[in-house]
């Protein structure tokens, strides 16, 4: 048994998720992120929404909470306020964190409560059918979307950063080593995380988009994803399809739950 497999249930695996599917690669950097930190399963909680992603939750070996759609950040906000001493992972997909669950995912970034969102990006509703989500880019199609959709994805880290998060970081499930580092370090920024996790879907997303096959998904990853340092020196016009990977940005920031502790105790003392 490898060292990071006590954070899973193995007993409730295989997993369920598609023949080729980025979402086991996602999980298995959060288990060892966890390795990483020596994360006590007792005071670790992993709550999840609903979707491919957050079937994770179901296999992770720790405290759990298989949420409501979209309402994954809200159920680990009360978590975290019940007992600030509590790690509080939330995993998401991007349907679930940027559709319904949109408003919670810009007021968990503007409170900088500690919470760490890991949002699996497969640009698709993946487990519903395959319609478009808010991160399917445009032009690439969808059940919902035959002919190419013709809205604008936006850029999750983009919207965080805007809305207050602390720590905003992306990478790919072919970058599988970086990203466990990244996971570890939005584990351990005291506030509002974001690691935005580019996985691919070859059933759903890829094949309808001539993207190939699972390797071929992961060999688009490699070409595509650019350390920012490097991406920040593209030309314009070399950018196209290409995308930064890395600690996107990092801020000191109040956070929330030790913010709201201070009205407590000025409402206790009757001042």
């Amino acid at each position: 048994m490898r060292s990071y497999e006590k954070y899973f249930r193995m007993n409730r695996l295989p997993h369920i998720w598609c023949p080729g599917c980025g979402n086991g690669i996602v999980m298995k950097s959060i288990a060892k992120a966890a390795e990483q930190l020596g994360l006590d399963q007792d005071n670790t909680v992993i709550v999840s929404g609903i979707g491919c992603s957050s079937r994770a939750s179901g296999y992770m070996n720790f405290d759990t909470l298989h949420t409501a759609h979209g309402r994954a950040i809200p159920f680990a906000t009360g978590i975290k306020l019940a007992n600030p001493k509590l790690k509080v992972i939330v995993i998401t997909g991007d349907g679930d964190c940027t559709a319904i669950g949109g408003n919670h995912f810009i007021h968990g970034a503007r409170r900088n409560i500690d919470l760490t969102v890991i949002l699996f990006n497969n640009n698709i509703y993946g487990m519903t059918g395959g319609q478009a989500s808010p991160l399917t880019p445009t032009g690439k199609k969808a059940t919902t979307a035959p002919f190419g959709s013709v809205d604008t994805a936006f850029d999750p880290c983009e919207l965080a950063k805007a809305a207050g998060a602390s720590y905003i970081a992306r990478g790919t499930a072919f970058h599988a080593k970086p990203l466990v580092e990244l996971i570890a370090q939005g584990i351990s920024n005291n506030g509002f995380s974001l690691v935005e996790a580019i996985t691919q879907c070859p059933i759903s997303y890829g094949r309808r988009n001539k993207m190939g096959d699972a390797a071929g998904m992961l060999k688009w990853m490699s070409e595509n994803a650019v350390p920012l340092a490097a991406y920040e020196k593209l030309a314009e016009d070399q950018k196209d399809e290409k995308f930064p990977i890395g600690i996107l940005y990092q801020k000191t920031a109040p956070e929330y739950s030790a913010e709201y502790a201070k009205v407590i105790k000025l409402a206790q003392e009757g001042k």
